[in-house]
């Protein structure tokens, strides 16, 4: 089955990517129930592997379509708050819609499965990304009000953020609900542990978003519009991780800590072995803690991050100051060259691991950039072209490898 067009605009045209998935996937579906026998055995076992969450999903998937996609706080009543008798209804009710979407998991695992085990057999590994908070309009915070600090109508009583700084003068409203630590620590963080086995079970590494807040978070009035009145609550910390070690054994885990992150986090961070990170973009401005000639072993080194300007980008919007010393230091005498210049100072640094977004490899300006934090539209939808992963490219890469002995 195929598009009615083509989608080969450099942007994710969204609407029409989702339509035309939806279609495929409600097509299979069909196709699936008219022959079962042919993936059931399978099917089972993912369904009882996975209940712990695919249950929830299914049914939470199955409702918000029979609700239009509005908010579960919106729902009705009974099934807002889970009670009972509800939620046998509508499962009966949407049995249908409820096997479309574990059908649909099911695949995904299938694929996914596949892709790793390729992967794997060729010494690729994958990392994934865990954020710390989760959106309120989700399934983990519907069918687990309790692990969250929630009212009694299901509403956030405190919501995430990050204070004022010389950048935001009314700080970030991220408005997730806070976590209620006191369950989390009872149930011996038994949410998280789940949590992060997935993860591994379908990555080689994660990267824990906003490390800062293992140690503290900023809480803010659920209804106040800047972040300006929050106030810090104490996050998790190590038994968090100590509960993790116990259950799971040591992870390689990469920790986020970009920004302005307390010496507290920074020792939790060491105190488990967890790499940080290093961005060269950063190191340009000020401090040298970005520049490759600071780096330690235990760091993980980028050009950028998702929410960076590419490094080409960089450079040509670079304050003259900042632009000067980067190409200096980098012994650039054309901008032309800064990118693969950029690429050789990680790659020759004593960081054990170094990550180029693909923009970087290419060249790429802004224009390809993937996202503006802050900002809502046009974000992750940048698309590679087509062959632009060349076997010029793999070429390259690979004496550059050998050459600083990542090989």
């Amino acid at each position: 089955m195929r598009p009615d067009k083509p989608f080969r605009a450099p942007r994710v045209d969204y609407r029409s990517v989702n339509r035309f998935r939806e279609s495929c996937l409600r097509r299979a579906f069909a196709r699936f129930s008219q022959q079962p026998q042919r993936f059931s055995a399978e099917l089972d076992q993912f369904r009882a592997t996975s209940a712990g969450w695919l249950d929830d999903f299914a049914l939470f998937c199955a409702l918000k379509k029979t609700f239009r996609n509005r908010p579960w706080i919106t729902w009705p009543k009974p099934v807002r708050l889970r009670v009972a008798k509800a939620i046998t209804a509508a499962r009966a009710k949407l049995a249908n819609e409820i096997a479309f979407h574990e059908f649909v998991q099911f695949q995904f695992d299938r694929q996914w499965t596949a892709l790793k085990k390729y992967c794997n057999a060729r010494d690729i590994g994958l990392i994934g990304d865990i954020p710390i908070f989760v959106d309120h309009d989700s399934c983990d915070v519907w069918a687990h009000p309790e692990l969250f600090e929630l009212d009694a109508s299901g509403r956030a009583r405190a919501v995430t953020g990050c204070p004022p700084d010389s950048f935001n003068p009314d700080g970030q409203l991220w408005r997730h609900p806070h976590y209620d630590w006191d369950v989390h620590r009872e149930s011996h963080f038994a949410w998280w542990v789940s949590r992060f086995a997935l993860t591994m079970a379908m990555f080689d590494g994660v990267r824990i978003d906003h490390f800062l807040g293992m140690h503290r978070l900023w809480s803010i009035p659920p209804r106040d519009k800047t972040a300006r009145r929050g106030h810090w609550i104490a996050g998790p910390g190590a038994p968090l991780f100590e509960a993790l070690r116990r259950e799971l054994g040591d992870l390689p885990i990469i920790a986020e800590d970009l920004g302005s992150v307390t010496p507290q986090a920074l020792r939790l961070r060491d105190r488990f072995k967890f790499p940080g990170m290093r961005v060269i973009q950063f190191g340009f401005g000020g401090h040298d803690y970005n520049l490759p000639h600071a780096y330690i072993r235990r760091c993980v080194a980028y050009t950028g991050t998702h929410d960076n300007e590419t490094i080409a980008g960089w450079l040509a919007h670079a304050p003259p100051q900042e632009r000067a010393r980067a190409l200096q230091y980098t012994g650039c005498s054309r901008r032309g060259e800064f990118p693969d210049a950029i690429l050789r100072s990680l790659l020759s640094s004593v960081a054990d691991t170094v990550i180029f977004p693909t923009q970087d490899l290419l060249g790429l300006g802004d224009e390809a950039r993937m996202n503006v934090p802050g900002t809502t539209r046009g974000n992750w939808s940048w698309r590679l072209a087509p062959g632009a992963l060349s076997a010029k490219l793999a070429k390259k890469l690979r004496r550059l490898s050998e050459l600083y002995g990542r090989a």
